[in-house]
C-alpha cells in the first residue's frame, strides 16, 4: 500500500507541473487558451487526489483533514470544469485564464500550509 501512496502521490505531482506548466507557459503571450495539458494535468490531479484519499484512509488506515480535502477537491473540480468547457475554444479571456492560475495556485498553497 504505502508503494502505491507513492506512485499515486508521484502522478499528483506530474499532474500539477502538467495544469501549471500549461498555465505558466501561456502568461505572456497576447492569446491564451486550454492547452491540452491544462485539461490532462487537471484530470489527472483531480483523479490521483481522489485516489490518494482512498488508499490513505481506506488502505493505510490513516487520518485526513476532511475539511482541507474537501476543499481542495471543490477547487480541482472547478479548474476541471472551467477547462472542459473552454477547451475547444480558440482563446479564452485574460480573467478567466488568470482565474484558473490563481485557483491552481490556491490549491497548492492550501496543500502546503493548511495542516
Amino acid at each position: 500500500m504505502e508503494f502505491l501512496r507513492h506512485l499515486l502521490l508521484f502522478l499528483h505531482f506530474v499532474g500539477l507541473a502538467s495544469l501549471l506548466g500549461g498555465l505558466l507557459v501561456q502568461m505572456k503571450g497576447p492569446d491564451r487558451r486550454i492547452l491540452p495539458a491544462i485539461l490532462h494535468g487537471a484530470l489527472t490531479q483531480l483523479v490521483t487526489g481522489v485516489l490518494l484519499v482512498g488508499v490513505i484512509q481506506g488502505g493505510l488506515g490513516e487520518h485526513v483533514n476532511n475539511s482541507k480535502i474537501g476543499v481542495k477537491l471543490i477547487v480541482v473540480l472547478i479548474i476541471t470544469v472551467l477547462a472542459w468547457v473552454n477547451r475547444r475554444k480558440p482563446t479564452i479571456a485574460t480573467g478567466w485564464f488568470f482565474g484558473l492560475t490563481a485557483l491552481t495556485l490556491l490549491n497548492v498553497a492550501v496543500a502546503v500550509f493548511w495542516r
